[in-house]
């Protein structure tokens, strides 16, 4: 393995595992990784618009998608972790009841704001929403976070009142408090996956890297940021 820099994309789902994972991959590799956070839709803007990196990591359907735009290179998919979707209020407010779809559902209606992300579990809630027929009446408290912003900043400024993101993504996040996973009945689990870059500089240094982040041994890792192995 040369020891050229590994250029790596990812949105923030993984974000809280792979921070304390890459150290130590770097300390063991001696690989040096750079890496630059941004949401889904401006990481396919920016693939897009022609910028080559060596690994790119977030939601697996993204990854299809620019497989089959020649982007990311065919078969290189390797699916890292998964993560279901998580609620939260600011720290302090009333705990709505979220135990069942039902009872999510007259919490949402009660609110005076909602927010979820521009990512996977925000259009997985936007189609959520339009099949509990509440899509109309909650048009006009919804607010979508900027790519790259966590939901739980929004909620922790006070911005919204209830708010929806990987629970991955809502841990970390001070000033709220996490009421927990959506309710069984309507969960719904995203698979972030990482792909080579068609251009890729050091595919095989992204290589090692997507299989330490599955390896057993990082299991705990991904398990205490909220997310599952894949």
């Amino acid at each position: 393995m040369n020891s050229v820099e590994i250029k790596v994309i990812a949105s923030g789902g993984l974000k809280a595992a792979y921070r304390e994972l890459v150290p130590v991959f770097e300390r063991e590799s001696g690989q040096k990784v750079a890496t630059t956070f941004a949401g889904s839709t401006d990481i396919v803007k920016r693939i897009g618009a022609g910028e080559a990196f060596d690994l790119v990591i977030m939601p697996g359907t993204f990854i299809d998608d620019l497989t089959r735009s020649k982007k990311i290179a065919a078969g290189s998919r390797v699916d890292l972790a998964k993560s279901g979707i998580g609620v939260a209020v600011r720290a302090g407010a009333p705990k709505p009841d979220i135990s069942s779809g039902e009872a999510l559902k007259r919490a949402l209606l009660a609110a005076g704001s909602i927010a979820y992300s521009s990512s996977a579990s925000g259009i997985y809630l936007a189609g959520l929403f339009q099949r509990m027929d509440i899509a109309d009446a909650l048009k006009a408290t919804i607010k979508q976070s900027p790519p790259g912003t966590p939901v739980g900043e929004l909620i922790a400024r006070g911005e919204a009142e209830i708010g929806f993101q990987q629970v991955s993504e809502l841990l970390p996040i001070g000033g709220i408090d996490f009421l927990g996973p959506l309710p069984p009945d309507i969960q719904h689990f995203t698979v972030f996956a990482g792909g080579l870059h068609v251009r890729a500089q050091a595919p095989e240094g992204a290589k090692a890297l997507m299989r330490f982040i599955t390896a057993p041994a990082a299991v705990p890792v991904i398990r205490k940021s909220g997310m599952e192995p894949a």
